[in-house]
């Protein structure tokens, strides 16, 4: 993205800042009068770019489950020429978004996964371990799970294994047992709370190099109260069903869970057979609706990273249907 442009992203309100916005823009093959769905709208970067690429023939579909997010980004697409639907959902429930649209099949998609920058820096949301806030991180502000309901009422096992398993944190079990102890005492309700009980289970030594101590913790809280690499594998396979012919599918992940998710449904699109491996040739029939489009994924250059620190885990892999 244009200096510029990543400098008038920074002063908008919802400070959303779109990761590898050229990348994601060239890669989905935008034609003008095609339909197209930014299945995690935010603050509307990416959407903006995609419906400024699409002519008054055009659709432009965004779907968020944060009411704040779809406020926003309606606010920034008010000027664009093609027609805007913007839906409070789930992206994974794309078939029941377009059944209610009236569409059978879209020209493309773009999944950003993950917490968006607006969420981090709104404090009253508690996605953010840098500032003091209740026990929340919620995207979806109407559900009633939150992070106070798994930090005060999840049992050690069951605190312990989220976050070694969705934050990948080598002191989980030390964590889980401080996080038990503490809720003797009285019920933990903030952020700033949290933190300093991780803190306290983590040894100095361990917390002098690497990210913020409770990086992987909070990241794993968040997964599991949003259900988000549920809703991501599920999700995959749905977009790429309803794709057009030549309609490419672009997901922008942070952290290895997610792009571990994408990579695999990725092959098992590219690779549907299932015969033994010992088997000469293919009896099982099944063939490929799919072509891939990226081998590695992309990843941020040194003009981004050094405007956008937070897109240094940004990974984009993109598939295509293919043509018949």
């Amino acid at each position: 993205m244009p200096v510029k442009w990543r400098k008038a992203w920074n002063n908008m309100d919802f400070n959303h800042v779109p990761v590898l916005y050229e990348e994601c823009i060239s890669n989905l093959k935008i034609k003008e009068n095609g339909i197209y769905v930014d299945g995690t709208l935010g603050g509307g970067g990416h959407a903006l770019g995609i419906a400024e690429h699409l002519g008054k023939d055009g659709t432009l579909i965004g779907i968020d489950r944060d009411t704040d997010a779809i406020e926003a980004a309606g606010k920034r697409l008010s000027d664009v020429s093609c027609a805007v639907k913007l839906v409070h959902d789930t992206y994974s429930n794309i078939r029941g978004v377009l059944e209610n649209l009236g569409i059978d099949g879209i020209n493309g998609a773009l999944l950003d996964i993950g917490v968006s920058s607006f969420q981090l820096d709104n404090k009253g949301r508690g996605f953010s371990y840098m500032q003091d806030a209740p026990l929340d991180m919620r995207m979806n502000r109407d559900d009633e799970f939150s992070a106070y309901d798994v930090v005060n009422g999840y049992d050690k096992n069951h605190l312990a294994e989220i976050i070694k398993n969705y934050g990948e944190e080598k002191w989980a079990s030390r964590i889980s047992d401080f996080i038990v102890n503490k809720r003797k005492n009285g019920k933990i309700e903030t952020t700033g709370q949290l933190v300093d009980i991780i803190k306290a289970a983590i040894p100095a030594s361990a917390r002098r190099d690497g990210p913020h101590p409770a990086k992987r913790t909070f990241q794993a809280i968040r997964i599991e109260v949003n259900s988000e690499l549920e809703q991501l594998k599920h999700a995959i396979d749905e977009f790429c069903d309803i794709l057009l012919p030549g309609g490419r599918l672009c997901i922008i992940t942070f952290h290895s869970l997610e792009d571990r998710i994408v990579k695999e449904s990725f092959n098992r699109r590219l690779n549907p057979c299932t015969c033994p491996k010992e088997f000469p040739v293919c009896v099982c029939g099944k063939v490929s609706d799919m072509k891939k489009v990226t081998g590695k994924p992309i990843v941020s250059g040194k003009d981004e990273l050094n405007d956008n620190p937070r897109a240094r885990s940004a990974k984009l892999r993109v598939i295509e249907k293919k043509r018949y």
